[in-house]
């Protein structure tokens, strides 16, 4: 007998790294389920927290892996589960975690120069989670779609937000040319990375 799916001609969503994992390891306890999600959010956005104070050498400014751990969470853990990590990250900045590139923090920080950048976060998490969910993030195609993609999103907030203090011309000169090579060396990284997750989870899992 055919699925729904099948009948209907919807698709039935695709598996996150983050709930196959959880699901094969807690599928009939709830409490274990939702404490290992509780668990990854506080661990993701320790790991945003840290990739923000690391610059590695790049021409023409130096790289951060900030953003490249957003995407990849957003990759790894899905729309609601990534979005709510990236929030956990922009509370634990506001309250003075030096969580911030560069170490910065507080609520300040929001409404200076790069606080566009930081809101940008939550929509493009969103976002590529839920390309996930169409199974983007599996190939080296797809994750390099979903990586431009959410970039695109978080550059469309940064400079809507900058141009207001600088105007467009100057957001876009300053706010977004300098780090395209940064961009297109994390979209690289990220190309290898999330596929060879999955082959790990899938083949760890028995998939």
């Amino acid at each position: 007998m055919k699925s729904q799916d099948h009948v209907t001609g919807t698709r039935e969503p695709f598996e996150t790294l983050a709930a196959l994992t959880i699901s094969q390891r807690f599928a009939d306890d709830r409490f274990m389920s939702l404490l290992s999600q509780s668990f990854l959010v506080i661990a993701g956005s320790a790991l945003i927290g840290l990739s923000a104070q690391v610059a590695v050498p790049w021409y023409p400014v130096p790289v951060t892996g900030q953003t490249l751990m957003v995407l990849l969470i957003g990759m790894a853990y899905g729309p609601g589960l990534g979005a709510a990590t990236i929030i956990a990250y922009l509370l634990e900045g506001g309250i003075g975690l030096p969580v911030f590139a560069g170490g910065a923090a507080g609520w300040p920080v929001f409404t200076g120069l790069t606080g566009g950048y930081l809101i940008g976060f939550v929509p493009a998490t969103f976002f590529v989670g839920v390309l996930a969910l169409r199974g983007m993030g599996r190939t080296m195609l797809g994750t390099v779609v979903a990586m431009f993609l959410g970039n695109l999103i978080i550059y469309a907030c940064g400079i809507a937000w900058l141009q207001a203090f600088i105007g467009l011309e100057k957001a876009i000169a300053g706010g977004l040319m300098p780090f395209i090579y940064g961009d297109f060396l994390k979209i690289v990284i990220a190309a290898v990375v999330m596929p060879a997750a999955w082959q790990i989870v899938q083949k760890f899992w028995g998939r």
